[in-house]
């Protein structure tokens, strides 16, 4: 027997098949991790074939051992790697790697061992204590403790001592064994219990789980219950013995939301995010391959979750950009999810109050169901949006942060009892620090960004590399001493409110206040608790949050990312604004939105105002259709990095002349074909040179295939090439 096996050494040069010999010793299938010689070592790598005869008339090697006592990849999985390594351009042992837990690769795996302590077999309670002598208390005690199940020894040892553990095992009355202890992720106790449904909700399980459709989107309006339609259809896939996975973005991921699964299904649901331990992460991905749990939670990698039979994928707030991975391996959540579900012919459910545009345009031609929910699902009013013109507020001599018309309504909340909410879209004290005499903006060493100030520490901090700069006392440029700050942060507000309300309770959430492990929850328990009045934070309380005693949310530069050099910025703000609105009265409370902007007569503040999805939707896409954006063409980009900056530029130019080439002999496959650097040159100290195309959509295979060939024939020696279709971020 020959096994093709894929060494996992990630390098174009052997990113190719290897055939090995299968000892008649080891026990192996497709899917097994392996120990191979290669070259003069050994190494990891992954069987993804096994046939009769080689393709080789080279001298073959044995495989060395089997790495796992288990398979930990699937045979759809396999199917999975070589179209997503042909789709996106990737090297197959990367795409392998997304498949198993990082702390695999390499003899990482660290299972912790306890001692379980059992009655032996046969062993009954009134047995037991019959052939103990009165005076053996603790042994006694550790009798009638086991008589209602195991119990670990550290805890029985503790409480009545070791010795008696040992005593009744000598005895033969109870059974001590070795176990694995499973990392458990700490999930908060939420009380939750099925509700009855309203006719919306109803109607979409029914469409969802009995429909003609196997896709659908679920369009529904902030607070309409989606959450619990995806539980009640996860219900019944378990019922017919199949499986789930359940993804929301990570800022979504919340211990509450986490705690309403595992109070709904138990020991059922395993969850997959990047704030669990190596140690966690492994024994929850174990727990789904053995299959002793069947509802994968988690963020976009629990895509990847090692569960068969899979009867639905429900992807929430689908329009969110964290589904798309915009490292290496680049991938995008919802294509691999379609993939899956065809596999499993399962249901795939993509949610959002605020859809994507393509996804609402596909749904709109019939290419997935749609189903629609208008109302709250405990008929409160969506909240009234007050749109505030801050070029007007300068005028009347208003300077500050916050308008008139905000600081009114955060006072009568506070007086009403209620809590508020402000979000700003920006970290930190202020985004920049400029030299009024010369212009000087402070920028990162090793990224061309603007630093930013931490009141907190008194430093400036690169928000892309994490480098901390002492704050100058005068312009490197020109030596004045006319620092000033530009913009303003997170630490800000905080600051101008506690001027405003003194005796006002405030928390902050952002990156820099949930650093520590937990955190995050603490501070959202705090404020559900209400030991808080005013919560202010970025991106992080924009979604998955229901607290039902606010009725005040505050949005600080809501054009900010109106402007940004990306086709998405209108899309985005619109997400971003209705988003945040949507945490306003979502209890029996009517909620107020306060919507700062310096263009109060742009269309999607407009629209976000009235709750017109389908009025931004026809503007915006006419607008993308007229300018050739996606979804009307295809964008790629080729990004070219490297620590020498004449070499990133070389590789873009060559790249640049042969495409330009290509699109000569094809014109009508191109909309446009541009080299140029991007917002940011440099990240980390790595320059970076980029490609921009629009491809027409009905030529696009052709295209895309020439582009990765030109890709995959180039001298990368000292840099690194990446190609993103339709990319999140342009920078």
């Amino acid at each position: 027997m020959i096994a093709e096996v894929i060494v996992d050494i990630s390098t174009s040069e052997i990113d190719k098949i290897f055939d090995y010999i299968v000892p008649p010793t080891l026990d192996l299938k497709v899917g097994d991790r392996v120990k191979v010689p290669f070259g003069r070592q050994q190494t990891e790598g992954f069987i993804v074939h096994i046939k009769q005869t080689p393709t080789t008339t080279h001298p073959l090697k044995p495989i060395t051992a089997k790495l796992d006592s288990f398979t930990p990849i699937l045979p759809e999985m396999i199917e999975l790697m070589w179209l997503m390594s042909k789709e996106n351009n990737l090297r197959l042992v990367d795409v392998l790697r997304l498949f198993i837990p990082a702390m695999m690769r390499g003899g990482r795996v660290k299972e912790i061992k306890r001692h379980f302590v059992t009655l032996a077999d046969g062993v009954t309670f009134e047995s037991a204590l019959s052939s103990l002598k009165p005076n053996a208390v603790n042994q006694r005690a550790i009798v009638s403790v086991l008589s209602g199940g195991g119990e670990w020894a550290a805890v029985l040892g503790e409480e009545y001592g070791f010795s008696a553990i040992s005593a009744l095992a000598e005895k033969g009355i109870v059974k001590v064994a070795e176990v694995t202890k499973r990392r458990r992720p700490a999930l908060k106790q939420v009380q939750d219990k099925e509700v009855r449904l309203n006719m919306e909700q109803d109607a979409a399980v029914e469409e969802i789980m009995r429909g003609k459709h196997a896709e659908n989107l679920l369009f529904g309006v902030t607070g309409s219950g989606k959450t619990e339609i995806y539980l009640r259809c996860i219900k019944e896939v378990l019922e017919q013995g199949k499986t789930a996975i359940m993804l929301v973005p990570e800022i979504s991921l919340t211990p509450q939301m986490m705690g309403r699964f595992r109070a709904r299904f138990g020991d059922k649901v395993a969850v997959l995010h990047s704030g669990l331990s190596d140690g966690e992460r492994y024994d929850e991905w174990l727990r789904l391959l053995r299959g002793d749990a069947v509802i994968a939670v988690g963020a976009r990698s629990a895509i990847f979750a090692p569960l068969q039979n899979v009867g639905i994928i429900i992807i929430d707030e689908e329009h969110d950009g964290s589904y798309v991975s915009e490292n290496n391996p680049r991938y995008v959540t919802s294509e691999v999810a379609e993939f899956r579900r065809a596999y499993h012919n399962a249901k795939l459910v993509l949610g959002s109050a605020t859809p994507s545009l393509d996804t609402y345009r596909r749904a709109k031609a019939g290419e997935m169901g749609l189903i629609t929910l208008k109302n709250r699902v405990n008929g409160t009013k969506m909240p009234e949006v007050r749109v505030v013109d801050m070029c007007a507020e300068l005028r009347s001599g208003n300077n500050g942060i916050l308008s008139a018309e905000l600081i009114d309504r955060l006072g009568e909340t506070l007086k009403e009892g209620n809590q508020s909410m402000i979000f700003l879209n920006r970290r930190g004290f202020a985004s920049f620090m400029i030299c009024r005499k010369c212009g000087k903006v402070m920028k990162c060493d090793d990224c061309d960004v603007s630093l930013t100030w931490h009141k907190e520490d008194n430093l400036l901090k690169c928000h892309y590399c994490g480098k901390p700069y002492v704050v100058p006392e005068k312009c490197p440029s020109c030596g004045e001493s006319d620092m000033r700050l530009g913009r303003v942060g997170t630490e800000r507000v905080i600051e101008e409110i506690k001027k405003r309300f003194p005796a006002a309770r405030t928390l902050r959430m952002d990156k820099d206040t949930t650093r520590k492990k937990g955190s995050y929850d603490e501070i959202l328990s705090a404020f559900r608790m209400g030991e808080a009045d005013i919560l202010v934070g970025t991106q992080m309380i924009v979604k998955g949050h229901d607290f039902p005693n606010v009725t005040l949310v505050g949005i600080l530069d809501a054009d900010m990312s109106l402007y940004y050099e990306d086709y998405h910025s209108a899309e985005r703000t619109y997400q971003l604004v209705t988003q945040m609105s949507g945490r306003a009265g979502r209890a029996d409370k009517e909620g107020v939105v306060v919507l700062q902007t310096y263009s109060p007569r742009h269309y999607v503040f407009a629209y976000a105002r009235d709750n017109d999805y389908e009025g931004f939707y026809k503007k915006e896409i006419n607008i993308r259709e007229v300018t050739n954006f996606p979804p009307f063409t295809k964008i790629v980009r080729i990004l070219s990095v490297s620590e020498d900056e004449e070499r990133a530029l070389a590789l873009t130019k060559e790249m640049l002349v042969k495409i330009r080439a290509y699109q000569k002999q094809h014109p009508e496959a191109f909309v446009a074909v541009a080299g140029m650097k991007p917002p940011v040159k440099k990240i980390e100290n790595k320059y970076r040179y980029q490609i921009i195309m629009r491809l027409v959509r009905e030529r696009e295979g052709d295209s895309l295939l020439k582009v990765y060939e030109i890709v995959n024939e180039q001298d990368k020696k000292n840099a690194s090439v990446f190609v993103e279709i339709n990319p999140q971020n342009m920078n």
